[in-house]
Parts: C-alpha cells; sequence; structure tokens
C-alpha cells in the first residue's frame, strides 16, 4: 500500500507543479505582472517542487529495506552521473560548445535516476540469486 500511496502523492504534486507552471508562463507571456511581481510569479511553481521533494523523502522513509537499497544506488548513480557529466560539459563549453540552459539538468537528473533504478533493480535481483544459492 505504501507505494501506491507514494505514487498518489507524488502525482498530485507534479500535477501543482503543471498547474503553477501552466499559470506562471500564462501570466507572464501575457504581461498580466510587471515589475518585481514577475519574479514572485516565475517562482511559484517551486512551491510544488518543495511538495515533489516531500513526497520523495516520504517515500524514502516509509519503503523496506530492499527498496531502500534499491533507492540509494539509484541515488548515488544519479548524483555521481550528474556530476560527472555537467563537469565534462562546463570544459567542453570553455572550448566552444553551446552554453546549455540549467533547464536541462532535472531532466538529466531524472533520467540517471531512473537508469539507476534500473540497476539497483538488477543489482538486488543478482543478490537475491546468489544468496539463494549460498542456501543451496
Amino acid at each position: 500500500m505504501t507505494g501506491k500511496r507514494s505514487l498518489i502523492e507524488f502525482v498530485i504534486v507534479l500535477l501543482a507543479y503543471g498547474l503553477l507552471m501552466t499559470l506562471a508562463m500564462v501570466a507572464l507571456n501575457n504581461g498580466w505582472v510587471q515589475g518585481g511581481t514577475r519574479t514572485v510569479v516565475a517562482l511559484a511553481p517551486l512551491v510544488a517542487c518543495a511538495g515533489i521533494w516531500w513526497a520523495v523523502v516520504r517515500h524514502l522513509k516509509n519503503c523496506g529495506p530492499e527498496e531502500a537499497r534499491v533507492q540509494l544506488i539509484a541515488i548515488g548513480f544519479a548524483f555521481a552521473g550528474t556530476a560527472l557529466l555537467t563537469l565534462t560539459y562546463g570544459f567542453l563549453e570553455i572550448v566552444g560548445f553551446a552554453h546549455l540552459s540549467m533547464f536541462w539538468l532535472p531532466p538529466l537528473m531524472v533520467l540517471l535516476l531512473l537508469l539507476g533504478q534500473l540497476l539497483g533493480r538488477r543489482l538486488a535481483a543478482s543478490s537475491a540469486e546468489g544468496e539463494a544459492d549460498d542456501e543451496e
């Protein structure tokens, strides 16, 4: 039940993010807000990002030890991969590669997290098979 509840919480905050982002972009692009209020409106979707953070931390707190191990592998994989790729591209920008917006960073992190989860599940499965062989 914990996994389903976590998914529901995550979907709700993602929908809130999408709604806030859409409203903010419409308001900013149509000139509905002026001056310093533009900054507040541009940052409004970050309220939902705090909800995303909360949903992820809550899931990690409530998952079992096997799932926690998979998630730890995934987070480590995503962290190290993001660091490696962003540093590498930073050096490539010095020699003339096009500058990339920071908006590319979260999708990169999510992609690496998903790949890390696949790796973590594969490692957990092979570890479980090895333990089963040891018991025989």
